[in-house]
């Protein structure tokens, strides 16, 4: 099983290694320089986000379809390089939702049964594609903050049979925080994946670390009887803090302070310390971290006052 080859010193420590364009960045030679700089601050897991899109009639359109017999460099090179390295890598399909007419990811739904029906068929297609693309990847995830389907239990088991059919690794899905508890197919899967942008605290000015340390013991509590229903593990598939006052609050949300707050800091550590003490979770994924560290976006964890608290949690 997956959480027993990640007990103890091998417990997932994450980083989710993003791009700005479609993900060409991941199979250059800004990846290897990447990957050992995150090794040095003791990550040994990263995870990429190959992108499909989405449109409003349920059509999953593909840039570049995974040739298994050929696949992409962005998508092979990751796994190749970071094995090379003693790391593993997790495959994240995301669905570009911009221009769609949905918010969101978690927006996502299909009222019309023919638009859903379409969905299901393409983007089953799409990600039993990648998965057959990249046999080696140590964990895949079949579908990331797609709230508006799950209630759809049948479709999300025939996909999830699918991907196991060409892939042999251990496999999650990756539930938005406030809809974990919703999932109706977590017995499909081999670990429960949350996307951990708790909310730590509401109407405080400016905790404390005491009210960030209470608002991971109230949010581990929740976790942790998930996980005792389920009888699964838990990863966070997701983790991360951008600048500004809302962090503890809408840990979901872009900032507008600079990379490295103070506040940004305290809420990264707080999260490293609650993981490393509840024993339901098998670890997290950060995000995020630009190949070549390319400095723009937001949520960066390659700032140097946040790769000092990941290295102080995470490289022993």
């Amino acid at each position: 099983m997956w959480w027993l080859a990640c007990a103890s010193a091998a417990d997932i420590h994450g980083m989710t290694v993003s791009t700005p364009t479609y993900g060409w960045e991941w199979g250059s030679p800004l990846m290897g320089g990447t990957l050992d700089v995150l090794a040095g601050l003791g990550v040994n897991w990263v995870a990429t986000h190959p992108y499909g899109g989405i449109e409003r009639d349920g059509s999953v359109p593909v840039r570049e379809p995974p040739d298994p017999q050929n696949p992409p460099a962005w998508l092979v090179g990751p796994v190749r390089d970071a094995h090379a390295r003693g790391q593993k890598v997790m495959i994240v399909p995301h669905l570009a939702h911009w221009g769609s007419g949905f918010s969101w990811r978690g927006d996502i739904h299909f009222d019309d049964p023919a638009a859903r029906a379409r969905f299901f068929s393409q983007y089953q297609e799409w990600v039993v594609g990648l998965a057959r693309a990249v046999p080696d990847a140590d964990a895949f995830v079949v579908g990331s903050e797609l709230d508006g389907t799950v209630a759809h239990e049948a479709e999300w088991r025939t996909v999830i049979a699918a991907v196991r059919a060409v892939y042999k690794g251990p496999i999650t899905y990756a539930a938005n925080w406030d809809r974990a508890e919703e999932v109706p197919f977590w017995d499909a899967v081999d670990v429960i994946g949350i996307q951990a942008y708790y909310p730590l605290v509401s109407g405080v000015e400016a905790p404390d670390d005491a009210a960030l340390a209470a608002g991971w013991t109230r949010t581990m509590a929740r976790v942790h009887a998930l996980s005792e229903r389920t009888g699964k593990h838990v990863v966070f598939t997701e983790l991360g803090y951008d600048t500004g006052d809302q962090a503890p609050r809408e840990p979901w949300a872009s900032g507008t302070g600079s990379q490295g707050s103070e506040l940004q800091q305290r809420c990264l550590r707080a999260a490293l310390y609650a993981l490393d003490r509840e024993p339901a979770v098998i670890g997290a994924f950060l995000w995020k971290w630009f190949p070549g560290e390319l400095g723009h976006g937001d949520f960066r964890m390659s700032d140097p006052a946040l790769r000092a608290v990941i290295a102080e949690a995470w490289r022993r």
